[in-house]
């Protein structure tokens, strides 16, 4: 009987421990899975905000041009 128990308790302890490790390995998946899209949303928005000043520069030196065009000379 004390056998029985002995493997029982074991069985427990063993599922438990494997319970243990698996949502470790979920919250670890979970964590590096965050790091990476943060990693990967920082150059991407750095390059968004690059571009968006990008045409902004560019339509204002249209304006300017169409401007000076229209623009009576002196």
């Amino acid at each position: 009987m004390s056998n029985e128990n002995n493997d029982l308790s074991g069985a427990i302890s063993t599922f438990i421990e494997t319970f243990g490790k698996l949502a470790q390995q979920q919250v670890d998946l979970i964590s590096n899975g965050l790091k990476a899209a943060a990693q990967l949303a920082e150059p991407l928005s750095k390059t968004a905000t690059d571009l968006v000043g990008n045409v902004v520069n560019t339509l204002g030196q249209v304006l300017q041009s169409i401007t000076s065009a229209i623009a009576p000379k002196k």
